[in-house]
């Protein structure tokens, strides 16, 4: 087998990231979209009531499970780990980006969502962290 076809070998680093995000990522999901009448006034200054906006944070709740699906079976796919932890760190820093952008036009949320930011741009970084860590290992 030629130095192009080489499989991946199992990152544990990039692994043990990818399980810590899939997991970080569900009650997250959940606390959106399971019951979100319920549980999202608990935790947010908001009054979740409408049907269509059941409806968003459901949708929400789906997209987030899925990516945090793709994570955890990327976990134990050598040759998808990677692209996953790209995903991982573009997911963050989105989600980031849109809270930081409404910090500056709509003002303070509440402070769970200041915690999720702050978890956001940690996610990212260590992301990064972890890609840097493996490129290193592949150069030695």
């Amino acid at each position: 087998m030629s130095d192009s076809q080489t499989v991946p070998k199992n990152n544990s680093l990039m692994q043990l990231f990818l399980i810590g995000a899939a997991l970080l990522i569900i009650p997250i999901a959940l606390n959106y979209g399971l019951v979100p009448a319920k549980t999202l006034p608990m935790f947010l200054d908001m009054d979740v009531s409408a049907i269509d906006q059941i409806h968003i944070f459901r949708g929400v709740m789906c997209l987030y499970l899925g990516v945090g699906l793709f994570w955890a079976v990327s976990a134990f796919k050598p040759e998808w780990q990677r692209v996953a932890v790209v995903t991982a760190i573009g997911f963050a820093w989105s989600i980031a980006l849109g809270r930081v952008f409404s910090l500056a036009v709509d003002g303070r949320p509440s402070p769970l969502l200041l915690v999720y930011l702050g978890i956001e741009i940690a996610a990212g970084l260590l992301g990064l962290a972890v890609l840097l860590a493996a490129n290193r290992k592949l150069k030695r």
